[in-house]
């Protein structure tokens, strides 16, 4: 059975069962990571799944329920298990869900790519690794004597429809990949370098970004990156200047602007397993967050951003947002929930990760 029907189903159940609201997503994820470690192919991992999440409001409440099981009995169940969980948490609320306006929206976002890396042959990928491998053996020779290449793609085929009359496709592939070498001298003295981080680069691009990433170019440099590792002096204790890496710095903005800008959070709805914020509605427009040559915007429309979207899973269009303007609170990520309670419009920050998971602020 197609997508849409499955998520008609879905909904036609929940309209059957005196929902206020509801949206159904409908997901098939394929994950691929590949890696060679010294030569050596370590074990693939290879994983597709499908499944559906139901989300609806009654009484005032949020329900949630999903399945991979995708018979039309199953899909009738679980939207009748996401109204009891709605009706349970209604009886705890301290008032009824209310929803910033939003035009319902009709249509298809693909993420910008050349090359679907799920139509490239798993031969091609590891000769790659390999091919890259080997590079990095013979240029290391006695100096490197531990290497790691890797390379993993995502393609999430996702349709999204709600009551109020959205219906929305979307196709997002994911590509990246990295390497890492070092001189291990006992299992405490290691000294590694890593391109193009530690974690790799991952973008919303194909399978052409491996190429792009021009990972053979930099094994000379991390190389003598290496020896220089293994002779520096110890870092000296004085006050001084720091220059941090892009990784660095993405990481800082993540952990002191991101989190603290999700307007859920702020809301105290993460207070039991990530904490609270400090910046609270009382300060939206007043708090002065960094200096004043800092702007930052949420800009899920940049084509190869590893985040970006065409539309939230509320069916939010994204669009790029100002969150500090001239090191002023200015907005926050938020959903529609959220974003009605301070009287705004959502930023279209709602996400879920897979069909299995309820969508949150981030």
């Amino acid at each position: 059975m197609d997508r849409e029907k499955l998520a008609g189903i879905a909904l036609k159940e929940c309209r059957s069962l005196g929902t206020e609201y509801a949206d159904v997503r409908v997901e098939k994820i394929q994950d691929e990571n590949l890696s060679v470690a010294d030569g050596k192919v370590a074990p693939i991992e290879e994983s597709q799944s499908n499944g559906i999440g139901i989300r609806v409001i009654k009484n005032g409440g949020w329900g949630f329920a999903a399945t991979d099981d995708l018979s039309e009995k199953s899909i009738k169940e679980k939207a009748a298990l996401a109204v009891e969980i709605a009706k349970a948490s209604a009886l705890v609320n301290q008032g009824r869900i209310v929803l910033a306006p939003l035009k319902a929206a009709q249509g298809e976002y693909v993420s910008s790519y050349e090359i679907d890396p799920f139509t490239v042959s798993l031969e091609k990928k590891l000769l790659f690794l390999m091919d890259l491998d080997t590079a990095i053996a013979v240029a290391g020779a006695d100096k490197i004597n531990s290497r790691n290449c890797f390379a993993g793609f995502r393609k999430i085929d996702k349709y999204f429809v709600s009551s109020e009359g959205a219906a929305i496709r979307q196709i997002i592939i994911q590509s990246g990949g990295g390497m890492s070498l070092g001189m291990a001298k006992s299992r405490r003295e290691r000294y590694e370098r890593s391109y193009p981080s530690s974690s790799g680069q991952y973008q919303c691009k194909g399978y052409e970004l491996l190429d792009e990433l021009k990972m053979e170019e930099s094994i000379p440099r991390l190389i003598d990156e290496v020896g220089m590792l293994q002779n520096a002096s110890p870092c000296p204790d004085k006050i001084t200047t720091l220059l941090l890496s892009g990784d660095q710095v993405s990481l800082q903005i993540h952990e002191s602007i991101g989190h603290p800008l999700e307007l859920d959070r702020v809301f105290g709805s993460e207070r039991n397993f990530s904490g609270t914020s400090f910046a609270t509605p009382d300060n939206l427009d007043k708090l002065k967050y960094a200096s004043s040559m800092v702007t930052v915007v949420s800009d899920p429309t940049d084509p190869h951003g590893l985040g970006s979207y065409g539309y939230d899973d509320e069916g939010v269009p994204s669009e790029r947002v100002d969150l500090i303007k001239d090191g002023v609170l200015v907005n926050y990520l938020s959903s529609r929930e959220t974003a009605a309670r301070i009287g705004k419009v959502s930023t279209g920050a709602m996400r879920a990760d897979g069909w299995a998971n309820v969508p949150l602020v981030g």
